[in-house]
């Protein structure tokens, strides 16, 4: 389902009289346009199919390097991602890393990306992020393990409350081989959160 602009527009513009702006002053003017548009961008992925950047997947034995066959993670980091908080619709951004220990098939390290790209792109909380990530990762792909690791800073946290400018939010999700701590202990090494 595409985001309605026409009534995202409206409604910012019953916000703004509603805290006791004009919407017609110069400033305001295309403020409701504008704010429909990035809620355009910020909620794309509502309605998406995470799963699909994974459909296409490479063959470890039958691939285009048969002597070369993975015997450990696969790892992919800093992968930057920016959501909404269904909380308050304030924005948190930062970074995920994913790593998976393939079966049969690899998928291309692109794919990665648009999975959290679309996951993202709904009204969040981190912690469902992650475990989405996860769960997307290993129903599509026949990985032994798979490891998300989101480090994100929070508006609510820095912007209102106790304002905490410097704080961020480390969550992980864990699948299969990797969701034994010691099994993943390397992985979390090699992430470096916070570095």
């Amino acid at each position: 389902m595409a985001v309605d602009r026409d009534r995202i527009r409206e409604l910012v513009r019953e916000l703004l009289i509603a805290i006791g702006e004009d919407p017609d002053r110069p400033g305001l003017r295309q403020t409701p346009t504008r704010v429909a548009d990035a809620y355009g961008e910020f909620f794309a992925g509502v309605g998406e199919d995470a799963a699909a950047p994974l459909a296409h997947t490479i063959s470890v034995t039958h691939g285009p390097a048969p002597d070369t066959l993975p015997s450990g993670a696969v790892m992919l980091r800093d992968i930057r991602f920016r959501s909404m908080c269904e909380h308050h619709l304030l924005p948190f951004a930062g970074r995920a890393h994913i790593a998976y220990l393939p079966g049969e098939q690899v998928v291309g390290l692109g794919a990665l990306p648009r999975v959290v790209d679309v996951l993202a792109g709904r009204p969040q909380v981190q912690e469902r992020l992650g475990e989405q990530i996860a769960d997307t990762i290993a129903g599509a792909l026949d990985a032994r393990g798979v490891l998300v690791v989101l480090d994100a800073v929070h508006e609510c946290v820095t912007m209102r409350g106790g304002r905490q400018g410097d704080a961020s939010t480390v969550t992980i999700a864990a699948r299969g081989e990797l969701a034994e701590p010691v099994a993943r202990a390397e992985l979390i090494a090699l992430i470096g959160v916070g570095r």
